[in-house]
Protein backbone atom coordinates (compact mmCIF):
# COMPACT_ATOMS: atom_id res chain seq x y z
CA UNK A 1 0.00 0.00 0.00
CA UNK A 2 1.34 3.42 -0.95
CA UNK A 3 1.92 6.25 1.50
CA UNK A 4 1.63 8.87 -1.22
CA UNK A 5 -1.00 11.48 -0.19
CA UNK A 6 -2.88 11.21 -3.51
CA UNK A 7 -3.35 7.47 -2.93
CA UNK A 8 -4.90 8.12 0.50
CA UNK A 9 -7.21 10.90 -0.70
CA UNK A 10 -10.88 10.16 -0.11
CA UNK A 11 -12.24 13.41 -1.48
CA UNK A 12 -12.42 14.34 -5.16
CA UNK A 13 -10.71 17.58 -5.96
CA UNK A 14 -12.66 19.93 -8.16
CA UNK A 15 -10.71 22.31 -10.40
CA UNK A 16 -12.33 25.59 -9.57
CA UNK A 17 -11.63 29.23 -10.26
CA UNK A 18 -13.07 31.87 -7.93
CA UNK A 19 -11.80 35.05 -6.32
CA UNK A 20 -9.99 33.79 -3.22
CA UNK A 21 -8.29 35.50 -0.29
CA UNK A 22 -5.96 33.90 2.23
CA UNK A 23 -5.54 35.66 5.59
CA UNK A 24 -3.29 35.24 8.59
CA UNK A 25 -2.96 37.93 11.25
CA UNK A 26 -2.17 41.24 9.54
CA UNK A 27 -1.43 39.57 6.17
CA UNK A 28 -3.96 39.16 3.35
CA UNK A 29 -3.11 37.62 -0.01
CA UNK A 30 -5.24 37.44 -3.15
CA UNK A 31 -4.50 33.92 -4.38
CA UNK A 32 -5.23 31.69 -7.35
CA UNK A 33 -7.47 28.79 -6.34
CA UNK A 34 -6.38 25.60 -8.10
CA UNK A 35 -8.82 23.11 -6.66
CA UNK A 36 -11.29 22.53 -3.87
CA UNK A 37 -12.69 19.53 -2.03
CA UNK A 38 -14.97 18.92 0.93
CA UNK A 39 -11.86 18.68 3.11
CA UNK A 40 -9.57 21.43 1.82
CA UNK A 41 -8.07 23.38 -1.04
CA UNK A 42 -4.97 23.91 -3.13
CA UNK A 43 -3.73 27.36 -4.16
CA UNK A 44 -0.76 28.89 -5.95
CA UNK A 45 1.75 30.22 -3.41
CA UNK A 46 1.51 34.02 -3.37
CA UNK A 47 4.58 36.22 -3.79
CA UNK A 48 5.86 37.38 -1.42
CA UNK A 49 4.96 34.47 0.85
CA UNK A 50 5.16 35.50 4.52
CA UNK A 51 2.77 32.94 6.02
CA UNK A 52 3.62 31.15 9.25
CA UNK A 53 2.94 27.40 8.80
CA UNK A 54 2.68 27.01 12.60
CA UNK A 55 -0.50 29.14 12.71
CA UNK A 56 -3.89 28.63 11.09
CA UNK A 57 -5.18 30.71 8.20
CA UNK A 58 -8.61 31.80 7.06
CA UNK A 59 -9.78 31.60 3.46
CA UNK A 60 -12.60 33.42 1.73
CA UNK A 61 -13.84 32.09 -1.60
CA UNK A 62 -16.18 34.47 -3.41
CA UNK A 63 -18.74 32.55 -5.46
CA UNK A 64 -21.22 35.35 -6.28
CA UNK A 65 -22.47 38.70 -4.99
CA UNK A 66 -24.33 37.00 -2.15
CA UNK A 67 -22.44 33.71 -1.71
CA UNK A 68 -19.05 33.14 -0.12
CA UNK A 69 -17.31 30.16 1.45
CA UNK A 70 -15.32 30.99 4.59
CA UNK A 71 -12.94 28.38 6.04
CA UNK A 72 -10.40 28.21 8.81
CA UNK A 73 -7.57 26.12 7.37
CA UNK A 74 -4.22 24.62 8.28
CA UNK A 75 -1.27 24.45 5.88
CA UNK A 76 -0.45 20.79 5.25
CA UNK A 77 2.06 20.95 2.41
CA UNK A 78 4.01 23.24 0.14
CA UNK A 79 5.26 21.88 -3.16
CA UNK A 80 6.18 23.26 -6.59
CA UNK A 81 4.80 26.73 -5.91
CA UNK A 82 1.54 25.40 -4.48
CA UNK A 83 0.12 25.39 -0.96
CA UNK A 84 -2.26 22.67 0.26
CA UNK A 85 -4.62 23.32 3.15
CA UNK A 86 -6.94 21.13 5.19
CA UNK A 87 -10.17 22.66 6.45
CA UNK A 88 -10.41 22.89 10.26
CA UNK A 89 -13.69 24.85 10.54
CA UNK A 90 -16.54 25.74 8.22
CA UNK A 91 -19.85 27.46 9.07
CA UNK A 92 -23.13 25.73 8.22
CA UNK A 93 -23.80 28.35 5.55
CA UNK A 94 -20.36 27.73 4.00
CA UNK A 95 -20.89 23.96 4.17
CA UNK A 96 -24.12 24.34 2.21
CA UNK A 97 -22.41 26.52 -0.43
CA UNK A 98 -19.44 24.16 -0.71
CA UNK A 99 -21.76 21.17 -1.01
CA UNK A 100 -23.60 22.83 -3.92
CA UNK A 101 -20.29 23.57 -5.70
CA UNK A 102 -19.05 20.00 -5.24
CA UNK A 103 -22.41 18.46 -6.20
CA UNK A 104 -22.64 20.57 -9.36
CA UNK A 105 -19.09 19.72 -10.42
CA UNK A 106 -19.24 16.02 -9.57
CA UNK A 107 -22.51 15.59 -11.43
CA UNK A 108 -23.13 12.45 -9.38
CA UNK A 109 -25.30 12.60 -6.24
CA UNK A 110 -24.14 9.13 -5.13
CA UNK A 111 -20.48 10.22 -5.27
CA UNK A 112 -21.30 13.31 -3.21
CA UNK A 113 -23.05 11.16 -0.59
CA UNK A 114 -19.98 8.86 -0.39
CA UNK A 115 -17.75 11.87 0.14
CA UNK A 116 -20.04 13.33 2.79
CA UNK A 117 -20.04 9.96 4.54
CA UNK A 118 -16.23 9.88 4.48
CA UNK A 119 -16.13 13.42 5.86
CA UNK A 120 -18.33 12.43 8.80
CA UNK A 121 -16.02 9.47 9.57
CA UNK A 122 -12.99 11.75 10.04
Amino acid sequence: MSDHPADRRRFKRIAFDARTELRQGEHTWSVKLIDLSLKGLLIERPVPWLGNPQQNFSVGIHLSDDTDIAMDVELTHEDKGQLGFVCRHLSLESIASLRRVIEFNLGDAAELERELGALIEI
